[in-house]
């Protein structure tokens, strides 16, 4: 695991510790109730409450007009046969967009919208995606061993709506199959539907 920033993109010159104003870490214990398999979980968690993932954040004033950008680093792992993944979010401002751009490692991006559309992207290095307004959206590292680097960017007075996802996770889950990455269904959602 690292302690920042890609060692390969400071090197580089091209990100600074020290540029960044905010540094988010989120361990496995912040994550209740969002891995399928709550077993796995909770053995996992009385080991070690493992970090999954760090946020890095170019700090601007929260309003309308300005850009807030930073990093997203998803360290490698798994709960289960679940991937390691950010706790995802909606937009506070439902109607804002954000960019991602993959600078290192594999995953996938899951997305929906509260209507119930929802779409899933693969991120490897140089792909830019776009999250359109209205979808909520969590990073997947299906990497095995190295950290998923995304470079993101959206209006700062967006915010987060982390209990909305909290409630029952998202509708579509990625775990690790026979042939690699796969995605399921959340039986959270499935139950709600009957």
């Amino acid at each position: 695991m690292t302690n920042g920033p890609s060692t390969a993109l400071v090197q580089a010159g091209t990100i600074r510790p020290e540029d960044f104003g905010n540094h988010i870490t989120r361990r496995l214990s912040s994550m209740k109730g969002q891995y399928l398999d709550q077993t796995a979980y909770e053995r996992m968690l009385g080991q070690e409450d493992s970090l999954l993932y760090e946020v890095y954040e170019l700090l601007r004033p929260e309003k309308e007009g300005e850009l807030l950008s930073g990093l997203s680093i998803v360290h490698p792992g798994k709960v289960g046969n679940e991937y390691f993944m950010t706790k995802g979010h909606f937009h506070e401002v439902l109607e804002t967009a954000e960019i991602y751009l993959c600078l290192s490692g594999r995953g996938m991006m899951v997305m929906e919208t509260p209507e119930g559309d929802w779409s899933v992207k693969e991120l490897t290095p140089g792909v830019s995606l776009y999250v359109p307004p209205r979808w909520a959206h969590r990073s997947v590292n299906t990497g095995a061993s190295e950290d998923l680097v995304t470079y993101f960017i959206y209006p700062a007075h967006a915010g987060h709506d982390y209990g909305t996802i909290e409630t029952r996770g998202f509708r579509k889950l990625v775990t690790e199959g026979a042939d690699g990455p796969q995605i399921i269904d959340n039986p959270k959602w499935v139950e709600a539907a009957v």
